[in-house]
């Protein structure tokens, strides 16, 4: 059964830090490419980051450049998502998704809140 539960998210000031993990499990996870998403209320679910299979690879969006850092370690199953300077417009849920090109898998999401 493939599972990817995500943890970490909560309530923070602006400027503060969260760091987002996401466990999996049910498959060959460092086969897959692995990214973070995120929706605010009443948006479009869009990309922040995603890491290649090996984890050599990063990419980000424009919006959170240099503030968020993806990485992964495939010895226990799990990508992360550092981010620092938070701003009001980065709360949204937050979701996991494990990619290759036969599968796609989400997680459930984890709530981001940045007020004061």
């Amino acid at each position: 059964q493939v599972q990817l539960v995500e943890s970490g998210g909560g309530l923070v000031q602006p400027g503060g830090s969260l760091r987002l993990s996401c466990a999996a499990s049910g498959f060959t996870f460092n086969m897959y490419v692995m990214s973070w998403y995120r929706q605010a209320p009443g948006k479009e679910r869009e990309l922040v980051a995603y890491i290649s299979s090996a984890g050599g690879s990063r990419n980000y969006a424009n919006s959170v450049k240099d503030r968020f850092t993806i990485s992964r370690d495939n010895a226990k199953n799990t990508v992360y998502l550092q981010m620092n300077s938070l701003k009001p417009e980065d709360t949204a849920v937050y979701y996991c998704n494990a990619q290759s090109p036969k599968y796609a898998y989400w997680g459930q999401g984890t709530q981001v809140t940045v007020s004061s």
